[in-house]
């Protein structure tokens, strides 16, 4: 069984026991969060598309662990202007576990 869910504003294509890396979500590592917003969801032959989303589907998953992606550099320069800026970014993301997948 697999599901298409939304999160973060991009769309993942999950199945259980699955582990995957979303934007950053409110809570501790242990804590049970649940998707609601899945847009389909299939079984062997059959697949519910939603219109948009899947009425009482839902993806239960477990957070793993709350951490920050590599470092982006930033750099800019404007050449014979003695400019140069030089700045970073961490993206905070959060690896969750699928527990479950309730269609």
């Amino acid at each position: 069984m697999y599901a298409v869910i939304r999160t973060g504003s991009k769309q993942y294509r999950v199945s259980e026991g699955q582990t995957l890396q979303v934007e950053k979500l409110p809570g501790a590592t242990g804590d049970v969060v649940t998707f609601q917003e899945v847009l389909l969801v299939g079984e062997g032959e059959t697949t519910k598309v939603g219109r948009p989303l899947v009425t009482g589907a839902a993806v239960k998953a477990e957070i793993v662990a709350q951490e920050r992606d590599k470092k982006l550099v930033i750099f800019k320069l404007r050449r014979r202007k003695n400019y140069r800026r030089n700045t970073g970014h961490r993206q905070q993301y959060t690896r969750v576990k699928i527990t479950g997948i309730q269609a």
